[in-house]
């Protein structure tokens, strides 16, 4: 039991849970986003609804996929735009990246070679 007890209790599992549920969360913001810009999309047109459920040129269905990948495309954008470039930019600013240069231990082995350079020692 305490096997059990270890593992549900384990950081990554419960962190997991956390994204999961947020995740499913915020994927029925974004839904009701599309679903909003599909019905401005509607009311731009004409009050057609942008769908291609019966689109089919040649006999060949392919209007359920034109129409999963416009909204897949709609859905992208926003999660680019409203999540990922403000992520992106909240993080460069208050987590500014370090700057480049010699590693700590790197800095501290090149001081003792110059140290054994200077003394005469051969490196």
């Amino acid at each position: 039991m305490s096997g059990f007890k270890n593992f549900i209790l384990r950081g990554n599992l419960v962190e997991l849970a956390v994204a999961v549920i947020m995740g499913t969360a915020f994927a029925a913001v974004v839904t009701a986003f599309t679903g909003m810009l599909l019905s401005a999309i509607s009311k731009a047109t004409g009050g057609k609804e942008p769908n291609f459920d019966t689109f089919a040129p040649g006999d060949v269905l392919v209007g359920p996929f034109l129409t999963a990948l416009i909204a897949f495309l709609i859905l992208a954008a926003v999660v680019y735009f409203f999540v990922v470039v403000p992520y992106t930019r909240a993080k460069d600013r208050y987590f500014p990246a370090e700057a480049t240069g010699t590693p700590a231990d790197v800095a501290v082995l090149e001081e003792i070679r110059d140290l054994l350079k200077a003394r005469g020692g051969n490196v």
